[in-house]
């Protein structure tokens, strides 16, 4: 069977989905597309991908799927929602005509398809949502959340996504710990060829398994605390602290204390300071001895907003730090309040605190606030990047220019 993988555009979801569609954020270990491809079944392949206009472009660029091309036929497919984390069990063995919905509000962004599976041709309408007049459709309602609504609910799904991911990956056995390398734990410690662990690190699998991807380094002094994953080519600095249920991206710098938290890849935390409970995008750089807050003082359950101006909304969480969109910088000694929300292309050099929400583009210093201008943004962008031998397509910029414009008639 043929399974196409989409995001409905629903929720609110930005800064996470402003560069990427719902299935590229790594909600764990991998990104939600790669724990979907893992699930599926060996008689089910991913045919496509079906994505919000704004991001066609960037997905096309990237990916060798057919985007947005879903044909007008009989032939039978699985439709799988990219802001579901973690597939209910048996997805991939629902009947014909079956449409699964997560139901838990009646506002416009809450519930949705969790997986469906229908004819090619009644695709586009199950997709809109127009499956009433489907006289042979069976709709199955879930009364537990399935889907991201809200970017922190990221923080919802992070631990059980971490925990399936890493059982996974460290089932898969790795090279042997070299010597001077402290371990403790009877979980699995799987270290993939070319990883370098130096002398004096010391990994704590109690409580987890730890798996260090290929090329990375830990430097000495390092402690990782499982569950934890230390990504393709990223480097945890010398005497770092790197605690339970985090996952680290691709070719990443991170030093000081990181707990509970998601990189998306390629971003760099590389002096000390406190990071828990946050969901960190692409080229975040954050100043020498910034801190971050996840839990208040009360021990109450953390308000956030999603978007300047937004009405504070009830997280469901204790602990939760921040959301950090993609490109956002942070000066020396920023402190990140509890439950922040900052937006892409943030960048922070003011002495007071990050708190609520941060818009994108938004230039921040003492003086005040300002837009960040687009051509300093992008020549900032394209040093960043290639910085690590990348260079930004056009259809990223692009994009990222109709978001400036979008900020700037906000």
């Amino acid at each position: 069977m043929r399974a196409f993988i989409f995001d409905d555009g629903s929720g609110q979801l930005a800064p996470l989905t402003d560069l990427r569609p719902s299935f590229d954020i790594r909600t764990g270990a991998r990104t939600t597309l790669d724990r979907i491809e893992a699930l599926l079944s060996d008689d089910v392949e991913i045919a496509g991908l079906i994505v919000p206009d704004r991001l066609a472009s960037i997905v096309a660029e990237l990916s060798d799927l057919p985007v947005n091309s879903v044909a007008d036929s009989d032939g039978e497919v699985l439709l799988i929602n990219g802001r579901c984390p973690l597939p209910p069990e048996g997805f991939t063995e629902i009947e014909a005509d079956e449409i699964v919905l997560e139901k838990l509000g009646a506002s416009d962004d809450e519930g949705g398809v969790v997986v469906a599976r229908v004819s090619e041709r009644q695709a586009a309408r199950v997709l809109r949502g127009e499956f009433d007049g489907m006289a042979d459709a069976s709709v199955r309602e879930i009364d537990e959340p399935l889907l991201l609504r809200r970017p922190w609910d990221v923080r919802i799904f992070r631990d059980a996504a971490i925990d399936q991911d890493l059982r996974e990956l460290a089932a898969v056995s790795g090279e042997p710990l070299p010597p001077g390398v402290m371990h403790r734990g009877d979980h699995a410690v799987a270290v993939r060829a070319s990883a370098d662990i130096w002398p004096g690190v010391t990994i704590d699998s109690s409580r987890g398994p730890v798996v260090v991807a290929a090329g990375a380094t830990v430097r000495p002094g390092a402690v990782l605390v499982g569950p934890c994953f230390i990504g393709e080519g990223s480097t945890v600095l010398d005497r770092s602290l790197i605690k339970g249920h985090t996952a680290i991206g691709p070719r990443c710098k991170i030093a000081g204390e990181v707990g509970g938290t998601i990189f998306q890849g390629f971003s760099n935390k590389a002096h000390e300071g406190h990071l828990g409970d946050s969901w960190v995008g692409e080229w975040v750089n954050f100043g020498a001895g910034t801190n971050n807050s996840n839990l208040l003082n009360t021990y109450g359950e953390v308000l956030a907003r999603g978007t300047v101006g937004g009405a504070s909304e009830r997280t469901g969480q204790t602990f939760l730090g921040a959301i950090i969109g993609d490109h956002s910088k942070f000066a020396i000694g920023t402190r990140i309040m509890t439950g922040a929300v900052i937006h892409t292309g943030a960048m922070w050099a003011a002495s007071g605190p990050v708190a609520g929400a941060v818009g994108p583009f938004t230039w921040a210093t003492d003086s005040g606030s300002t837009a960040f201008r687009l051509t300093r943004f992008a020549d900032t962008v394209r040093t960043v990047m290639g910085r690590r031998g990348m260079e930004p397509g056009e259809p990223y910029m692009q994009r990222l220019a109709e978001m400036h414009e979008q900020a700037a008639g906000a």
